[in-house]
């Protein structure tokens, strides 16, 4: 698949390990805000900011009753080094085969220096209480990026 999925859709259900080697499966966030972001690699110079800024903002977002999940390809093994060296906060899933890179989307072909190749397109989804997706961000640009996320959890809990 190489589209989003959209706004109003359910979101793809997936079971997946965590750092700590426990399976987290999106039915165990039911009746929850959710944020579910994909990222390109661990340690890296923006996959670290944006992973240190969902950190700094965890207790705002639980305060609203959000959860912050991180998915990469990388190992758990790689998961546990980059939240020991960065000192992360959040909750980290492996998904070494893309599977669920693929259910969402953001598994898609990449282009660098005139090379072609597939790879993780940074990408966030917001999943409401009834586990559907509230809002969508594709491509994203790390800097302001989890503000932006609390921003639209807060305007949309309000409405």
């Amino acid at each position: 698949m190489d589209t989003l999925i959209e706004e109003g859709q359910k979101a793809p259900g997936f079971c997946l390990p965590d750092q700590d080697e426990n399976e987290v499966c999106l039915k165990d966030y039911s009746g929850q805000w959710l944020v579910l972001y994909f990222y390109p690699r661990d340690n890296t110079s923006g996959c670290t900011r944006e992973a240190q800024d969902f950190t700094a903002l965890k207790n705002d977002f639980e305060s609203e009753g959000a959860r912050i999940l991180g998915v990469s390809k990388d190992s758990i093994k790689s998961h546990q080094r980059f939240i020991e060296t960065k000192e992360l906060g959040i909750t980290l899933l492996s998904d070494e085969s893309t599977e669920v890179h693929q259910l969402y989307g953001v598994w898609r072909m990449k282009k660098n220096y005139g090379r072609e190749y597939m790879g993780t397109v940074r990408s966030t989804y917001l999943i409401d209480p009834e586990g559907r997706i509230a809002a969508t961000w594709n491509n994203v640009r790390t800097k302001g990026h989890a503000e932006k996320v609390l921003d639209k959890l807060r305007a949309l809990k309000s409405l």
